[in-house]
């Protein structure tokens, strides 16, 4: 499973599934087994802002510091994203 980084951001890895791409850009953060089940999940808007949609076992100092992390990089996010998906950023056709 790709991950944006291969180190930690607030202590969790940020990775996608190759069974997630086809949903819109997002991010899984996940701090060893890197699974779905409980991670945290932001989609990506196309001005780095992201939403949450699940908070997993993050408490809310460490999803702000993920927010802003995604905030900073996710241009280059995007360019690892679009490597493995056809679907852009969250809230566009």
């Amino acid at each position: 499973m790709p991950k944006y980084y291969d180190y930690k951001v607030a202590g969790y890895y940020l990775y996608f599934t190759s069974f997630c791409t086809v949903e819109c850009m997002h991010v899984h953060a996940s701090d060893r087994r890197m699974t779905e089940a409980g991670s945290a999940k932001f989609f990506v808007k196309d001005n780095g802002d992201s939403v949450l949609q699940s908070r997993g076992m993050l408490d809310e100092r460490e999803i702000k510091k993920i927010q802003v992390f995604i905030k900073v990089h996710y241009l280059e996010m995007y360019e690892k994203w679009a490597r493995y998906s056809q679907e852009g950023f969250y809230g566009k056709e």
